[in-house]
């Protein structure tokens, strides 16, 4: 069974992120989770993508973003990270090449920490992740060298850092430098993805004034629990641009460690993973298994599987998980073959013929198929700041091989905790 796609989800996802993270609050705690607005106008540079990608001119971007403050007696992950401000962003960016690279609608969560503030007064990094219509894609007739973007809805990131220049008592005036990001996952090829660089003035606007938050700071005692997650994915991409059509991931995933003061979580833990692309293309001896590795038509299902170790960390935010994990793939037989058609290239003779030339098995190889990744959002069904022994989990991730997009997944997952341990002072 095939589906368009998963991002209609996601956004699904993405709401629930920004229902929780800018309006969910308690009324005893309301005073000090005002909201506060920021209008944003940025400029900037498209980085070209690919060869011969089309002339841009100046990149233009309006964000306006909601969020709150999160001082709180109740929150313990924001008096951890240092009561970071949460929300959500969105945007309109023109990429400066309105009939060949198009605009982007962007929505994007974000989570903002102050830096360096023992050393520099008023400096912030905001970190988003979410998701963005683009109206303009890769087309192999009209549009053959734009190919960076290649679906409608893609994948979208932005790291920034801002500096406030002025202050009043309602309004902070910033100045931001930052980088954004634009790629759809690897659920279509092309998929160069659309790196931007970018500079921003803006008015961070509060709802109430400053001096109106009252607010003691709590003193949490340290703490940990033991944990164990179990998941289930099922995840999106395609094989190769000759192999363009969306087919399943399917994953399974167990994972145990610790979590520290309800906040911090890390651990480690197995995944296996069967990719429809890789089985049909053994079951129905495409070439390369035909030259190469004839014997993988005796077991197709064990050839196009995967399995291997890995390490994640979490952040936990209230009903909201960010998370990273770090993997060593133990077996991916078929990525052999999935390098040589990705990394590989085609030309014409003069008599007409086309050749076509596989990707090199080179040290790059040897690296992209040891090494797994996976970066993405999950929303916890119980507040994790409550500690709970049972909970339930939706994910959306992308998973990669070092740092190239592998495939979209969605996922459910359930977490069991053992024992609280608090440190007595």
């Amino acid at each position: 069974m095939h589906y368009k796609n998963y991002f209609g989800l996601f956004i699904v996802l993405t709401i629930i992120v920004f229902y929780q993270n800018c309006f969910s609050q308690t009324p005893s705690t309301s005073e000090n989770n005002s909201l506060f607005f920021i209008p944003e106008i940025l400029i900037g540079k498209t980085l070209e993508a690919n060869t011969d990608f089309p002339e841009t001119k100046l990149q233009k971007n309006l964000f306006l973003s909601i969020g709150r403050y999160n001082f709180s007696q109740n929150k313990e992950w924001a008096a951890r990270l240092n009561y970071p401000k949460t929300g959500i962003s969105f945007g309109y960016t023109d990429f400066g090449n309105s009939e060949k690279v198009g605009q982007a609608y962007s929505i994007l969560p974000f989570i903002e920490f102050s830096i360096l503030k023992s050393h520099i007064e008023g400096l912030n990094l905001q970190i988003g992740f979410g998701s963005s219509y683009m109206n303009t894609q890769y087309e192999e007739i009209s549009n053959e060298f734009n190919r960076a973007i290649t679906t409608k809805i893609n994948w979208s990131f932005r790291s920034f850092v801002y500096y406030d220049m002025f202050k009043s008592n309602a309004t902070d005036w910033r100045f931001g430098l930052g980088y954004l990001h634009h790629s759809n996952g690897h659920t279509n090829l092309p998929n160069q993805g659309l790196n931007s660089l970018a500079a921003s003035i803006s008015a961070k606007i509060d709802h109430k004034k400053s001096s109106s938050y009252t607010f003691e700071e709590p003193n949490f005692r340290a703490k940990s629990q033991m944990y164990f997650d179990f998941r289930f994915g099922l995840g999106q991409n395609v094989l190769s641009t000759h192999f363009n059509t969306k087919k399943e991931v399917y994953s399974i995933a167990a994972s145990a460690g610790k979590i520290i003061n309800n906040t911090f979580k890390f651990g480690g833990g197995f995944y296996y993973r069967f990719y429809e692309h890789y089985y049909d293309y053994i079951k129905n001896n495409e070439a390369l298994v035909a030259e190469q590795v004839p014997h993988f038509t005796d077991n197709p299902y064990g050839y196009a599987t995967t399995f291997g170790l890995f390490a994640t960390s979490e952040l936990l935010l209230d009903h909201i998980g960010i998370e990273f994990n770090l993997g060593l793939n133990i077996y991916k037989p078929f990525y052999k073959i999935d390098w040589q058609l990705n990394q590989g290239y085609s030309y014409d003779l003069e008599n007409g013929e086309t050749v076509e030339v596989l990707g090199e098995l080179d040290w790059y190889y040897e690296i992209k198929r040891t090494v797994s990744a996976r970066l993405g959002l999950k929303y916890y069904l119980w507040s994790t700041n409550k500690a709970p022994k049972y909970n339930a989990y939706i994910g959306a991730h992308i998973n990669a091989n070092l740092g190239q997009a592998d495939f979209t997944e969605l996922s459910i997952g359930y977490e069991y905790r053992f024992g609280l341990k608090e440190k007595h002072k």
